[in-house]
C-alpha cells in the first residue's frame, strides 16, 4: 500500500518502521520544519519495552538512558521525607521511576535513524484536509500540493486534527489537572533522584535532571476553571504568566524555577486528558498513539502505548494487506483490551491523593509514604508483581514483518 502518516513523533515513526518493513511505501509528514527531537523525559514500561526490543532498538535505547535512581518526596526545606528507588532487579514491575528513562528527543532520533532510509519524510508540511472514497484517500497539504494514498494514519497527538475529521464526538476525558514543563540550569543540589514537592492549593512541583547542565521542571495544578483549560491555547508569554501567578508563593525552589521559566527556550503547557474514542478508524483513515487513545501522563504508559499501538496497527495491516476493513477492525479488537487497561489505571481519587489541596493532607501523605518506605513496601510490591501497568496483555506475533 501507499501510506501517509501525519505526525513524526514516537507513534508516527514507529508505525512507519513496521509498515516499511512489511513492504509498504510510507510517507511521514511533520508540520515542524525539522525533526522535532525535543521534549521532556519519558519512560518505557511493560509492553513498551517489548515493542522496542522487537524493533531491535533496545541496545540503542539503553545507551541513551537518563540516570534517575528514584523519586524523593521533599518538604519546603528540601528534606526528603520518603524515597522510592527504581526497581532494577529485572523482576516484577517498574516503580515511579522506570528502569528505562529516556529523553523524548533521544528516542525520536533513535526511531528516525531506524527509518530514514526506508521512509520518505517531508518536514514543514501538514494535511489541511482530505477526502476519501472506497478506493483512495486524497490529502491536501499546507504547501498547496495534493497526494493520493491507500491509507492515511493520524499520528498527530492528543489534539489530533485527523481525529476531528473522522469522529463526531468529543473524546476527551478530563481529570482536572494541568501541567507545564521546561528546562533550567542545573545546580549542585540537583541529584539523580527526582524531587517531588507539594504545596497547598493543589500544587505540585517535580524536578529531575537529565544531563550535567540541565534540570527539568514540572508544575502540576489541580484546577477545574475555564481559564486553566483555555490557557494552553494562549501565546507562550501568557502561559508563562499564568503559571508564575499560580505558583509564586508555593515555596521550596519556586523562585529559581520561575526565574528560569522566563528565559527558557523550551516550554510546554497542557491539560492532563485521556482520549477515549469508541472507534479509531473510518474508511481509509485511522488513528494511532495519543491521537487514538492518549492515556494521560499519569498512566506512565503514554510512550509505551504509542509504541504498542503502532506495532499492532502495522502488524494487522501487514497480515491483511488486501483487506483494509478487516485489518482495521482487527487492530481495534486486538489493541482495545490493552488500552482499556492502561486508561483504567488513571483514577481521579488517587490523583487527588498525590496532589493534596491542604497542608494537613500534605503532612499526612508524607507520613504514610515515609512509613511505607521504611517497611520497604513499594520495593516489595514492585518485585513481587507479576504484571506491569499494561496488565497481562501481551504483544501478538506478526511474522510478516519479522
Amino acid at each position: 500500500m501507499k501510506v501517509l502518516v501525519c505526525g513524526g513523533g514516537v507513534a508516527g515513526q514507529a508505525v512507519a518502521f513496521w509498515l516499511a518493513r512489511g513492504g509498504h511505501r510510507v510517507t511521514v509528514v511533520e508540520r515542524f520544519p525539522e525533526l522535532r527531537a525535543t521534549g521532556a523525559q519519558v519512560d518505557l514500561r511493560g509492553q513498551g519495552i517489548d515493542a522496542i526490543r522487537r524493533m531491535g532498538l533496545l541496545d540503542e535505547v539503553r545507551a541513551n538512558l537518563v540516570d534517575e535512581a528514584g523519586v524523593a518526596f521533599v518538604d519546603a526545606r528540601g528534606r526528603a521525607r520518603a524515597t522510592i528507588l527504581a526497581n532494577t532487579s529485572g523482576q516484577g514491575r517498574q516503580t515511579l521511576t522506570s528502569e528505562y528513562e529516556i529523553m523524548r528527543g533521544d528516542l525520536i532520533r533513535i526511531l528516525h535513524d531506524a527509518t530514514r532510509n526506508d521512509v520518505e519524510y517531508v518536514f514543514g508540511v501538514s494535511v489541511d484536509r482530505f477526502e476519501q472514497d472506497e478506493h483512495r484517500v486524497v490529502a491536501h497539504f499546507s504547501d498547496g500540493t495534493t497526494g493520493e494514498f491507500d491509507l492515511l494514519i493520524g499520528a498527530d497527538g492528543q489534539g489530533s486534527r485527523t481525529r476531528r475529521e473522522i469522529l463526531d464526538t468529543d473524546p476527551y476525558w478530563k481529570v482536572g489537572i494541568h501541567v507545564a514543563y521546561w528546562f533550567v540550569p542545573r545546580i549542585a543540589s540537583d541529584t539523580d533522584i527526582r524531587d517531588t514537592y507539594n504545596a497547598p492549593g493543589g500544587r505540585m512541583i517535580m524536578r529531575r535532571s537529565h544531563n550535567p547542565a540541565e534540570t527539568q521542571v514540572y508544575f502540576f495544578l489541580r484546577e477545574d476553571s475555564a481559564e486553566a483549560s483555555a490557557i494552553h491555547r494562549e501565546p507562550v508569554d501568557r502561559q508563562k504568566r499564568f503559571w508564575a501567578e499560580r505558583f509564586r508563593d508555593a515555596g521550596w525552589q519556586t523562585g529559581r524555577f520561575i526565574e528560569g521559566m522566563e528565559t527558557a527556550g523550551f516550554f510546554y503547557s497542557q491539560e492532563v486528558l485521556q482520549v477515549r474514542a469508541d472507534t479509531w478508524s473510518r474508511g481509509r483513515v485511522t488513528l494511532v498513539g495519543d491521537a487514538a487513545h492518549c492515556a494521560s501522563p499519569y498512566s506512565g504508559m503514554g510512550t509505551s502505548g504509542g509504541l504498542v499501538g503502532a506495532y499492532v496497527l502495522a502488524g494487522e495491516l501487514n497480515r491483511r494487506p488486501g483487506d483494509l476493513p478487516a485489518a482495521l477492525a482487527s487492530y481495534d479488537a486486538t489493541l482495545r483490551p490493552f488500552v482499556d487497561e492502561i486508561q483504567a489505571a488513571v483514577k481521579p481519587y488517587l490523583l487527588k491523593v498525590g496532589i493534596p489541596a491542604r497542608q494537613w493532607e500534605i503532612d499526612a501523605f508524607h507520613s504514610v509514604t515515609a512509613l511505607a518506605c521504611r517497611l520497604h513496601i513499594p520495593e516489595l510490591v514492585a518485585r513481587l508483581s507479576k504484571e506491569d501497568r499494561g496488565g497481562a496483555w501481551q504483544l501478538p506475533d506478526y511474522p510478516e514483518a519479522a
